[in-house]
Formats: C-alpha cells, structure tokens, sequence
C-alpha cells in the first residue's frame, strides 16, 4: 500500500518563539496591591528606562505591545486604592508586571486539516492556495488553533507561505445577537428549563444580545432573589459564554492568527478541528469546523463558523448524540439533512442526521474494527470528501501496541450509511522517522482535499509535528475492496 503514497519532504515544524500573551494576575490581592504600590513609588526617569527595556527585549515578539501592557494594567487598576493620576510610562510598566507570555507551539503542532483557501486569487495556473489548520500545544498541554497556508503547484509541488513573527489573538464580541429559540432548546436539552430559566428568556426579543441576556438576568433576580433558581442562571451563562464570536485585525496574515480558549468550557484546550467547506441549498459556500473543548474534566463539541477566516463564530452543539470526539460533518446536506460523522463509544465509526445543525439525538454505527491494525478502535479522519463514486472518508484504526494507522472506506453517495468499499491494509503507517514524538506510533489528520485527481493528506507524526502526502485517487479507488 505505501507505494501508492507520496510523502513530501517539507515538514511543518512547531517554533517555541511563536508567543501570545496573557494576564498574569497573582490570586493574593495584597500582592497585586503591593506590586502596583512599588512601581507608583519608582522615580519616572527610572521608570521610562525599564519601559524602553520592556520595549526593546519585547517589541519584535508582539505587534501591539503598548496596547497589550495598557489592557493589562486596565485588569487590575480597580486595585489602586485611592484615585492617582498615573502617567502613561507607569501605567504600562504595571502592566508588564502583570503580563506574561505562552508559547502557544512549544509542545507540540499536529493534527492538521486543509481546504481551498477561500482566497485564489493570483495563484498561478493549475495551482491551488490552501489553508490549514493545526493543534498547537504549549505549557501545561494548552491545546489552540493555529493556521498555515501555502501552493500546490501543477506539478504537485508543496510551497508554505512564510510564517509571520507575531502572533495574535483575537477580539472576544458579545454582540453578535442569539437566537431565543435555540437557547431555549439547548437549556431544554441540559435539563435546566424551570421557572427562572423561562422568566429570563421570555422576556427577550426572539434575537438578543449578550447585554440585553445580562440585563434581563439582572431584572428577574432582583424581582425575586428567593424564586430565582441559582443553577438555572448558572446554565444560562453556560450557554451564552460557549456562543461566542470572535475577529482578528483583517490586515493580519493566516498565519498570526490563533484561536486560544477564552471560554470556561475549553479552559485547558481546544483540540483537533476538522475545518469543512460547506455547500448550503443555495449553492453559496461556508466554512465550518467541529474541535472538542476540554476543560480538565469534560469534553464539550463545538462548532466554528467563518466565511473569511477573520471572523469566527463560535457555538455549542447539542443533543444525546454530541457524546465524544471526533465528530465529522459532511460538505452538504444529504436528501435534505445534515449528516455527521462520529464515534459515540470510542470503537465504532458512526454516522448521525439531524434538521437542525446544532442538535444531533440519534446515531447508528456505520462501521466496525475488522482488520487486525484496527482492532482497538476506528473513527474518521476528517469530513467525507464527495466523489461520483462515492464518499471518500480517511479513518484511522487502532492496533497493538497503540499503533495508529490511516486507512480509507467508501460511503454509497445516496446512502452514506452503507459502506460501498473499503481499503484492507493501512494507507498510512508510522515509518522509523515518523514513530518517535510525544505520543510515540502515532499519525493522524483531521482533514485531507482534492487536488488535480490527487488526494492531500497533511498528517500528525507522533503528536509532535506534521507534514504532507500525496496519493492518486484513481490508485486508491482500485485498491479498495467491495465492503462484506
């Protein structure tokens, strides 16, 4: 089977330079107090020249770096005890104090997937611009979205455009407006529908805003604090603070824009999205993408939304089927339904329809462990890519010695429930090269493309760091036996 596999040479290597940052905020408030106290009481000559220090060993790692000391200083000016005019030198250099950076690459970069980048323009001819995404983890195994983009060139060459210095984080809005009905819904499906969360909700219009939810929350508890249930209004901020939207400066490359957790659900990472560009009953095109938030105890799917990759929505899916990682969702509606792919029991792949994109109640298992390197467990590799044969859906299967393995089945266009064909062996194995990394024998993707009859596979090797393979589809297609 490898030798139907190109691998390419070029390798997308994780770089410990690349670096946010964040508040660092000590819990101790007579510390906060303390600190900002020493920096007010320095004389301003010696404050201007730590300040040009700060600038000079900082300014090359972050675009913005006056702006980002002065919102840090803004997390803990509540803390100066009596109003104080403080000039702007020492506002920023209390805002260093309570600053530090996050490699975001340092651990680990891999389990990537790729698209057309929504932007061809004066690509070269018989060439194609893709972007990729990939899992990023830094200190304490903090998981987040980065992106890399690059040519295909007519000659299956690989070129990856130049990675930017900085990196940025986006902009947090609570303004986009949420749909009343399908809040209620999801309170519906947690079990958190009562009296309070009813109260609340009816009393906003059917789109509200994150100000207008906060107000009304306000309103009903200050009515009656003793009828107001606690845990209900815990539930509503759950949900609102999961649905979010999120923009980045649009003169930013791909390449500098990270999506780090900024909810309490995905506290400790945001893992392994699986970008799909999606054909609504329009014909128009959207970009989705299901990741798994962790919040060091619970796994929550969600799901992206983007047009442009600048602007990302943000928001919770629901339902008893929205169990585990994993989840799949195919590039267009089927006989008038969304379909999904999925892995409820963490063996089985499964498949799952629904009418409403946020909420999936039931699945049914489409495939099972059959070949000896699959035993353990299978799932998806990524969304189905449609062919007039069939969906082609990448999957990895699970052998001794915790050996994962790429491989490919071939889902009935009509019927995807059915499995038409499906390869024997592994398309992709570990290699010498390729089995030593954090998670030792281990390759995987989230997501592969088309491109001039040739499927793009970007894969993790190890969990450590990620290149690319290139494999004729007509080759894989007659490699593929009739399902049994």
């Amino acid at each position: 089977m490898q030798h139907i596999v190109r691998r390419k040479k070029a390798r997308i290597e994780r770089d410990p330079s690349r670096v946010i940052t964040q508040p660092y905020i000590p819990g101790d408030l007579s510390r906060v107090n303390n600190i900002i106290s020493r920096v007010l009481n320095l004389p301003d000559a010696t404050a201007k020249k730590m300040l040009r220090q700060i600038r000079y060993n900082f300014s090359d790692r972050h675009r913005y770096l006056d702006e980002l000391l002065l919102i840090n200083f803004d997390k803990v000016a509540e803390y100066i005890p009596h109003p104080i005019d403080i000039n702007i030198t020492k506002k920023m250099l209390i805002g260093s104090y309570f600053t530090k950076e996050y490699s975001i690459e340092s651990a680990a970069l891999f389990n990537p997937s790729i698209i057309l980048h929504p932007d061809q323009s004066n690509v070269p001819e018989g060439a194609a611009r893709f972007a990729m995404s990939l899992r990023a983890t830094g200190e304490g195994h903090i998981s987040s979205i980065v992106f890399r983009s690059g040519i295909i060139g007519s000659d299956f060459s690989l070129t990856f455009d130049s990675v930017s210095e900085f990196v940025e984080t986006p902009a947090m809005l609570h303004d986009p407006f949420y749909d009343n009905h399908l809040f209620c819904l999801t309170l519906q499906e947690m079990g958190a529908w009562n009296d309070t969360s009813e109260r609340i909700l009816s009393r906003l219009q059917p789109f509200f805003t994150y100000q207008d939810l906060k107000f009304s929350i306000h309103e009903v508890y200050k009515k009656d604090p003793d009828q107001s249930d606690d845990s209900a209004i815990n539930a509503i901020n759950w949900v609102a603070n999961s649905n979010y939207k999120i923009k980045f400066n649009d003169k930013t490359q791909l390449s500098e824009r990270v999506i780090y957790p900024v909810s309490e659900n995905e506290s400790k990472g945001i893992e392994d999205a699986r970008f799909v560009q999606f054909t609504k009953d329009d014909g128009k095109t959207v970009y989705y993408a299901t990741y798994t938030a962790y919040n060091g105890q619970h796994i929550l799917p969600q799901l992206i939304k983007t047009k442009d990759f600048v602007t990302f929505n943000i928001s919770t899916l629901n339902g008893n089927a929205i169990q585990n990682k994993g989840l799949a969702l195919f590039p267009r509606k089927i006989n008038g339904l969304y379909a999904m792919l999925s892995r409820q029991d963490g063996e089985n792949n499964h498949i799952m329809f629904s009418d409403n994109l946020h909420f999936w109640h039931t699945s049914q298992i489409i495939q099972e462990p059959l070949y000896p390197w699959e035993f353990m467990q299978i799932g998806n590799c990524g969304s189905p890519i449609e062919l007039e044969e069939g969906w082609l859906v990448l999957t990895h299967g699970v052998g001794p010695m915790r050996q994962y393995c790429i491989s490919a089945v071939l889902l009935d266009l009509n019927d995807p429930t059915k499995i038409a064909s499906r390869l024997q062996e592994p398309l992709l194995s570990p290699n010498e090269e390729e089995r030593e990394g954090y998670v030792p024998n281990v390759l995987y993707t989230c997501g592969a493309m088309l491109f001039n009859g040739h499927l793009v596979i970007p894969y993790a090797m190890s969990d450590i760091t990620t290149r690319v393979a290139m494999v004729e589809l007509k080759s894989l297609l007659n490699m593929m036996e009739p399902s049994r």
